[in-house]
C-alpha cells in the first residue's frame, strides 16, 4: 500500500491495527497517517470497517492490537477517558448531541480539555444555521442542524484532531454544501480531520487523501490530486 508520502512527521500513526468485537475479527493490520492539518478520508463499502477504526481510534472497541500512535503517544492500553483528553474528538454518526437539551447547553457541556479551541461566536460564524438558536431544544434542530451542534461540540474543546464518521449522511445537498464549506474553514484554522463519507463526490471537494479500505483493511491510497485518473478504480472498490 502507497504511504502518506513527504517526511512530515504523522500526528497520527497507525500499524498493523487489528480489532475485535467479541470473536468477531473486524480489523485485519490496518495502516495509515495522518499529518497535522490534512483531511484524509476513509472510503469503503458497508461493513469496510471505517467506523471501527475510528471505535478504535478513541479505545470503544477495546480488544485490538497494533499501534495507535496520537502526537507521539501510543493509545492502545489508555484508559478511554484518557483519549479525549489528548486531544481527539469524534463525531459519531449517530451525531451525539444532547436532544432533551438546549443548543448553548450542548456546546457548553463538553468539558474544554486543552487551549485553542474555538469560541461560541467563532462556532456561530462557522455555522450561521445555529446562530440565534441557543434556547431551542435539540429534538427541534433539523437533521443538518444537529449535525453541525454534533461537530460544534467538539470546537470548543480544543481537540486538534476531529474525527467524523459519515458527516453527510441523509442531508439535503445545500446543507452538505455548508458541512463542506464548515470543514474547509476548520481545515484552514489548522485542523486535522479523519473524515469517514460514502459521497465520495463530496470527500473530493475537501480532502487531501483517500484511504480505501475492503474487509478491514487498507487497500489503496490515493491523493486527492489524482483521484480523476483513479476513478474506474474507485468505482470498482466502492461498486458504484
Amino acid at each position: 500500500m502507497p504511504d502518506a508520502g513527504g517526511t512530515k512527521t504523522a500526528m497520527l500513526e497507525i500499524r498493523d491495527l487489528q480489532a475485535w468485537y467479541g470473536e468477531s475479527h473486524v480489523l485485519h493490520g490496518v495502516n495509515l497517517d495522518i499529518r497535522q492539518g490534512e483531511v484524509v478520508t476513509l472510503l469503503g463499502r458497508n461493513g469496510a470497517g471505517k467506523t471501527s477504526t475510528m471505535r478504535s481510534i478513541m479505545g470503544i472497541i477495546p480488544k485490538r492490537t497494533g499501534t495507535i500512535r496520537f502526537e507521539g503517544k501510543e493509545l492502545i492500553g489508555m484508559a478511554q477517558h484518557r483519549i479525549p483528553r489528548l486531544g481527539i474528538g469524534y463525531v459519531p454518526e449517530e451525531r451525539g448531541i444532547f436532544s432533551s437539551l438546549s443548543v448553548d447547553e450542548n456546546l457548553m457541556l463538553p468539558p474544554v480539555i486543552r487551549s485553542g479551541g474555538m469560541t461560541v461566536q467563532q462556532i456561530y460564524e462557522l455555522f450561521p444555521n445555529l446562530k440565534g438558536r441557543g434556547s431551542t431544544q435539540g429534538t427541534r434542530l433539523s437533521g443538518g442542524e444537529q449535525q453541525m451542534l454534533a461537530i460544534a461540540r467538539i470546537l470548543r474543546t480544543g481537540a486538534n484532531l476531529i474525527l467524523l464518521d459519515e458527516p453527510t449522511e441523509g442531508l439535503a445537498p445545500v446543507i452538505i454544501e455548508q458541512i463542506g464549506v464548515a470543514v474547509r474553514a476548520l481545515k484552514q484554522r489548522g485542523f486535522t480531520i479523519l473524515l469517514v463519507e460514502q459521497n465520495f463526490r463530496f470527500a473530493s471537494t475537501i480532502a487531501d487523501r483517500h484511504y480505501v479500505m475492503e474487509e478491514g483493511h487498507i487497500v489503496d491510497m490515493i491523493p486527492n490530486d489524482q483521484l480523476a485518473q483513479n476513478m474506474d478504480k474507485l468505482h470498482s472498490y466502492l461498486g458504484v
